[in-house]
Order: C-alpha cells, then sequence, then structure tokens
C-alpha cells in the first residue's frame, strides 16, 4: 500500500479539498451577511462549483500521474476526473435552480447541504479502498436524506425523506455486511489487495454472497429492479431542485464506484474454484438491466404526474446503463493492449451519464419553473407551453429527446455507444433489448412535447417569465446536452476512453502481479 503523503496526493483531492473550504465559507457567510444578502451566498456557491468543476479539467491525470494516493485510500485517474466534472457542473446548476424555489425553505443551509453531497460523491467516484468508498457513500448519502425531506411544510417531502432514508439504511447494511466479509475473506480493505487475494484462491459460494450484497446495495443507489421501490414516490415528494440532484449526483456515483468496484476486485482473471466470478455478476447485472429497462418504461407509460414519470425514466435509464456495466465482461479483440469491449464498456458509462446528468437536470429545471407558475406537477398543465414560453419549451424539448435517444440528439450518441459496447463484448441479445426498449420509450417521450407544443391549455395567452437564475440553469444545461450532441462528442468520449484503459490497466497488472 502507498505510504500517506499529503503534499504528493495534493492533485488527487484537490477538489475535495476546495468543496470543504467552500463548505466552510459558507457557514461565515450566513452568519455574517444580514438577511437581505444571504441571496448572494447562492450565487458564490454556484460559481465556486462551477470553477471546481474545471479543477479535474485543467489537472486532468497523466498516464505518469494516474495512480493510487492518499495512502492508497483514492485511485486519481482520468475516469473519476469525467465524474467529478459532471458531479460539480450539476451541484452548480442545482443551486441556480433552487434559488427562487418556495419548495426550497433556509437556502443557504441547502447550499451547504448540497457542497457536503457533492464532497462525498467527489470522494466515492475515486475510492481505492472499501473503507475510504463506504465513508464517501455515507458522506453523499446522510445529506441526501435531508434535502428528500427539506420541505418540512409538505407532507409528501416529509414521507419521501422517511422512505429514502429507511431504503438507504437498509441498502447501506446490505453494501457493509459485503464489504465486511470480503474483508474477513482477504484481510485487506483495498481494491486491488482484495482482488489480488481472490486471485490466490476462495470459498466459491462465500465468495457470490458477497458479490450479491454489493450488488445490491449498489442497485438501491442506481434505482435498479428489484432495488427501485424507493424511487417514484421520493422523485415526487422532495422539492423539484433536490429530485433533480438527487436523480443525477447519486445515480452518476454510484455507477462510477460500481464500475471501478467490479473492474477492480472481480475482473475476468479472478477464478475461485475454478469458476471465473465475472459469468456470476455480469449474469445479474444483465438480468437487473432487462428488468429495469423494460419495467421502468411499461411504467412510465401509465404516468399523468412529470416527476413521477421521469422516476420510471429514471429506473429504465439505469438499465440501460447497466448494459455498459455488464459489457465489462469483454470480447476477444485487444486494443493498445487492452481489451476492447471492456474499454467501451467502461467509457460508456462514463459518456451516458455525462448526457443523461445534464438532459434529465435540463428537464427538472424546467419543471421548477412550471410548477412556479401553475403551482402542479401534472402533464396536463403542460399543454400549450410553447405559446406561453417558447424558449422553456424549446429547452425542455431538448432535454426529453436527449434522454429518448434521437438523432443527433446526445442520448442517441450514449445509447449507440452502450449497444456497441454490448456487440462487442459478445452480448449482442441484451443490446437488441435495449433497442427494443428504446423505442418503447419514444412513446412517453414524444407525449411531453406533444403536449407542450400541440395540445392546447386554458392559459395560452397569458405568457410568463423566466428568473435570471433559473434561465442560467436551463441556457448552460442546454448548451451542454447540445454540445455533447456535436462538437463534444469525440473530446468526452475520447477522455471516457483515457480512463477506461487507464482502469483496465490497472486491475490486469494487479491480478498478474499476484
Amino acid at each position: 500500500m502507498p505510504e500517506f503523503d499529503f503534499l504528493a496526493s495534493l492533485p488527487a483531492i484537490s477538489v475535495e479539498i476546495g468543496l470543504t473550504i467552500l463548505a466552510i465559507v459558507l457557514v461565515f457567510l450566513e452568519s455574517y451577511l444580514s438577511k437581505e444578502n444571504r441571496r448572494n451566498i447562492a450565487y458564490v456557491a454556484a460559481v465556486s462549483l462551477a470553477f471546481l468543476a474545471a479543477a479535474p479539467v485543467i489537472w486532468s491525470p497523466t498516464a505518469e500521474t494516474s495512480g493510487l494516493y492518499w495512502g492508497g485510500m483514492v485511485r486519481y485517474d482520468a475516469f473519476g476526473s469525467i465524474f467529478k466534472m459532471m458531479i460539480l457542473l450539476a451541484a452548480s446548476l442545482v443551486t441556480l435552480m433552487a434559488i427562487d424555489d418556495k419548495g426550497v425553505h433556509r437556502k443557504t443551509e441547502f447550499h451547504l447541504v448540497i457542497v457536503v453531497a457533492s464532497l462525498g460523491a467527489s470522494l466515492l467516484v475515486s475510492a481505492a479502498d472499501l473503507i475510504m468508498l463506504f465513508v464517501a457513500l455515507e458522506t453523499l448519502s446522510v445529506p441526501l436524506y435531508i434535502l428528500a425531506a427539506y420541505n418540512r411544510t409538505d407532507r409528501e417531502s416529509a414521507e419521501s425523506g422517511i422512505k429514502y432514508f429507511l431504503f438507504g439504511s437498509f441498502a447501506s447494511a446490505l453494501l457493509l455486511y459485503g464489504f465486511s466479509l470480503l474483508y474477513g475473506f482477504t484481510s485487506t480493505t483495498s481494491l486491488d489487495g482484495i482482488a489480488a487475494a481472490l486471485s490466490q484462491g476462495g470459498d466459491l459460494v462465500a465468495v457470490l454472497v458477497a458479490l450479491v450484497l454489493v450488488i445490491a446495495g449498489f442497485g438501491f443507489k442506481i434505482s435498479a429492479v428489484p432495488f427501485h421501490f424507493w424511487t417514484p414516490d421520493v422523485y415526487q415528494g422532495a422539492p423539484t431542485p433536490v429530485t433533480g440532484f438527487l436523480s443525477v449526483a447519486s445515480k452518476a456515483a454510484s455507477f462510477a464506484v460500481l464500475v471501478r468496484f467490479l473492474n477492480a476486485v472481480f475482473p475476468g482473471t479472478v477464478i475461485v474454484d475454478g469458476q471465473s466470478i465475472q459469468q456470476f455478476w455480469v449474469a445479474f447485472v444483465s438480468v437487473a438491466a432487462v428488468a429495469s429497462m423494460t419495467f421502468g418504461n411499461i411504467l412510465a407509460l401509465r404516468q399523468s404526474n412529470i416527476k413521477r414519470m421521469l422516476a420510471y425514466s429514471s429506473i429504465a435509464q439505469a438499465g440501460y446503463t447497466l448494459i455498459g456495466v455488464a459489457a465489462l465482461q469483454g470480447g476477444t479483440t485487444l486494443d493498445q493492449g487492452v481489451n476492447l469491449g471492456v474499454a467501451l464498456g467502461i467509457s460508456s458509462v462514463a459518456f451516458y451519464m455525462f448526457m443523461y446528468t445534464f438532459s434529465n437536470l435540463l428537464i427538472f429545471a424546467g419543471i421548477v419553473v412550471v410548477t412556479e407558475h401553475v403551482g402542479s406537477e401534472d402533464l396536463s398543465d403542460y399543454a400549450g407551453l410553447q405559446r406561453r414560453n417558447p424558449w422553456l419549451a424549446l429547452a425542455m424539448a431538448i432535454g426529453i429527446l436527449s434522454l429518448a435517444g434521437i438523432p443527433p440528439a446526445a442520448g442517441f450518441f450514449g445509447k449507440f455507444f452502450l449497444f456497441q459496447a454490448a456487440v462487442e463484448s459478445n452480448l449482442t441479445a441484451l443490446a437488441i433489448i435495449g433497442v427494443l426498449n428504446a423505442i418503447i420509450a419514444l412513446y412517453y417521450y414524444l407525449v411531453v412535447i406533444k403536449i407542450m407544443y400541440v395540445d392546447k391549455g386554458p392559459d395560452d395567452d397569458k405568457p410568463f417569465t423566466i428568473s435570471t437564475p433559473y434561465a442560467w440553469a436551463l441556457g448552460v444545461a442546454s448548451v451542454v446536452v447540445l454540445l455533447l450532441g456535436t462538437f463534444a462528442v469525440t473530446p468526452i468520449i475520447t477522455w471516457a476512453r483515457e480512463g477506461a484503459n487507464a482502469l483496465a490497466q490497472a486491475a490486469a497488472t494487479i491480478v498478474a502481479g499476484s
């Protein structure tokens, strides 16, 4: 295990240090600013988070600087940098969405909790040790429990917070039990050390029990079937900016650490009792992918509440992303010494989460604005939105088309990369099921656009304006989604491939060295 060298670890934990400083600054600003000026705290938080999001890009790790830091607790690589950037940008947009939202009270505390949750997510995507992984996961989860129940005057918000806390605690217990079993088998908490120890032998049944517990715990965090029960009620009951953040930050960070965990601990070269552990988790993940896509899309067809519809959409989107996770089994083709299927699987997950994060936030930003003016979240309230505010309708349409995967939207490229990875890893049937589900999903996505542009509403002759914070959130998210479908496709997927190659090579090196 690498020695603890704080100075050498500074580049690897610079974002986390920045977030800690920002949290302290926000506390002092609330103490010293008058109530009339506290609105500016939100802008300080939003701008600071945006600047911190640039850090992983400016100081992106190279092949020489990538590796384990901070006593082996974190891995500094391009894969983690991509997720840090998207999570911090998402947090910045959510702070803007919450400035004028009536469901978010005590706004300074709200922004502080968002920063702390971002800190947990940032640590989580780089975790290389079971202890760091669990501590980071709880640092992310506890603020999210608070945020889900943030609107104390609303009964649905309180109920969503309680449900999220209870299910989240159960998931954390499953994860912790799985981690404790792995530690008991291997006498180490290092992900690389666990893989090396398992390569020397072990009890197959016991290892599979630990694997199932860990996958079940992460399944809750990503809203995968059958661990999705909390999702519709929490999405509907939580304040809309919170739902937006919950739907992207927790899911993106959890997918990042799931990929890192499975790739590091259970690559195809880890054999226990003559059996490759990888074949078992690929089967688990594939079944969860099919169930999540199918269940999420079918249930979304029946919804009349737009937040509840997006909850089931989120379950389906988790299913699509799990296709990329299953593709980590790899194929037979090598590229630059790395299994091409594994590299495509990792990079497709990163790109798809990038697309999903900003497409989903774009839609939720629109929901915040519409709810402010009509006081309801029913789909029928979006009738004639194009005539009341054409720019808002256009922004929401961009996000919806992206999630639907209609070319040339960003979601089309995201799904293409996922299905390409599946085919390369000999999971063609899984890719075909994904395509069929994407066709089913077109219906409920296009229905929303039809309602906004074709249906007539009772207030068609009453246009409304958008406040500056909402306009910034909608504008930035729209630009990012449009860029992801055009000029930014190649740079982002190239960056993701760099991270994927580094992850795959690291796993191969550890197991080979054991």
